[in-house]
Order: C-alpha cells, then sequence, then structure tokens
C-alpha cells in the first residue's frame, strides 16, 4: 500500500493502547486507538484454599495484589506471558503456563491434574464459558471469582464512524466483548450497517478462535486469525496481509 493504513485497536485505556500504537507505528501503520473496554473492579478477591488458581488477565493479577491476596499452597497458573510477567511483578510465582494461550489451552494443560481438585478461576465478568466447561467435564471443582466487569467506555466508537465512511483500512478485535462493543457504539451512533459494510471492504482481524465465531455470528467478515494469540501477532499477521493486497482504484 502507497499510504500508511489507517488500522483501528480497541485495548483498555492503559499501557496496552501505548504498546499497541507505538508497534502499529512502527510497522508502518496509522493507530486509530479506540478503547473499547474499561475496567469497573468488584472489590473481590481469589479465594485462598484452592489447589490451583487461573488468572487471565494483567488486569486481573493487579487488583488481586492490591487485594492483598496471597497465593500461599496454591498452584499458580497463568494464561499467557503478559499475565505471567504482571504475577511475576507481583511477587507471585507461575507454576503452569499453557503453549496455548487461551481457554483450551488451559483446560489441555491442566484437565489430566485436576480431577477431584478445587480451581479457582479469578477473571473478568466477561470469561469464556470454554474454560468452566472444559474443567468441568476434568471432574474440577470449580469456583469463579468476578474480579472486575468489562464495560464500554461512553466515547468509545470514532473507528465505528470512520468505517461507516469508508475510511479505515483493518480493524484488530482482541475479544468478543470488543466486537460486541464496536457495534453497540456503531448502533449508539447509528452507523451499524454502514460499519459493517466499511469492515466488509477492511482488513478484520481477530486475536483468536472465540473472537472469530463471535465475529461471525454478528456479521462480520474475518479476513485474518493469527497462529498465536496475542497482540503482536495479530498486529503482523493483518499488516501482512494489507501489504500484499495490490491498492484498488
Amino acid at each position: 500500500m502507497s499510504d500508511d493504513p489507517t488500522v483501528a485497536v480497541f485495548r483498555p485505556d492503559d499501557d496496552r493502547t501505548t504498546e499497541a500504537v507505538a508497534l502499529l507505528e512502527q510497522l508502518g501503520a496509522t493507530p486509530v486507538p479506540d478503547p473499547m473496554l474499561a475496567v469497573e473492579p468488584t472489590g473481590a478477591t481469589p479465594r485462598t484454599d484452592a489447589a490451583y488458581t487461573i488468572f487471565t488477565s494483567k488486569t486481573g493479577v493487579e487488583l488481586a495484589a492490591d487485594a492483598g491476596w496471597t497465593p500461599g499452597e496454591t498452584t499458580v497458573v497463568s494464561i499467557g506471558e503478559r499475565t505471567e510477567r504482571a504475577l511475576d511483578d507481583a511477587g507471585y510465582e507461575v507454576d503452569l503456563l499453557p503453549d496455548e494461550y487461551t481457554s483450551t489451552g488451559l483446560v489441555e494443560l491442566l484437565a489430566p491434574r485436576v480431577d477431584g481438585k478445587r480451581v479457582e478461576i479469578a477473571r473478568s465478568d466477561h470469561g469464556s464459558d470454554v474454560l468452566l466447561d472444559g474443567l468441568d467435564a476434568a471432574g474440577a471443582y470449580i469456583h469463579e471469582t468476578v474480579l472486575y466487569r468489562l464495560v464500554r467506555p461512553d466515547d468509545a466508537g470514532e473507528s465505528a464512524a470512520l468505517a461507516a465512511d469508508g475510511d479505515l483500512d483493518a480493524a484488530l478485535f482482541t475479544s468478543s466483548l470488543t466486537v460486541e462493543h464496536f457495534l453497540d457504539a456503531a448502533a449508539d451512533r447509528g452507523v451499524r450497517e454502514a460499519a459493517l459494510a466499511g469492515l466488509a471492504t477492511a482488513t478484520v482481524g481477530v486475536i483468536g478462535e472465540p473472537t472469530r465465531e463471535t465475529a461471525v455470528d454478528h456479521g462480520v467478515d474475518v479476513d485474518v486469525v493469527p497462529d498465536r494469540a496475542a497482540f503482536e501477532a495479530l498486529a503482523r499477521a493483518v499488516l501482512d496481509r494489507l501489504n500484499d493486497t495490490p491498492a484498488t482504484s
């Protein structure tokens, strides 16, 4: 492409957006940061009597640490490298990390270990049922602690307006909820159908299979699903696709 492509990113308005913008600029894109998720802490803390305690996000780790949670004898499980770094920063030793950084990867890691064991899952209110169902099928006694709620910021939707006007080259969806909140923001602005049409002519990347399924269910055509469920892999795969696509007149 001759001009820098405009690429929407929907990460929360914290260091994740800062890092995403820097990466996209490094890759030759013009980022459109449009946070679709904001964190509302519940004040809850993980229970302390589980054999395994699973953390699925950096935010969850930070909230647990701020609340003074201590792991005791539990086996600490991280969903991926970013969460692992947050656990390390908080002084928690990470015992297990799946090969695939998804709920499915966690199930594959833990299923042979948890029969008859109590498993604590500390996460947001929008966690995947894949993890609950998979561990339940493996015989675990599951307890879920909702550490925070994920809500849509009031000012979200700049990217939806750009898509509706045909001015968005790509969109990077990092969860099912970012897809849903993008479309809700578009609806609030009265441009839902136009935004969907704009996405159809853009390059849409999603971070994993659950997000792809949500996007497709909502009428969003998905062009890119990276091999690894990480934002950098998603961004690079989408930019590679854009750079391989001939410009149209």
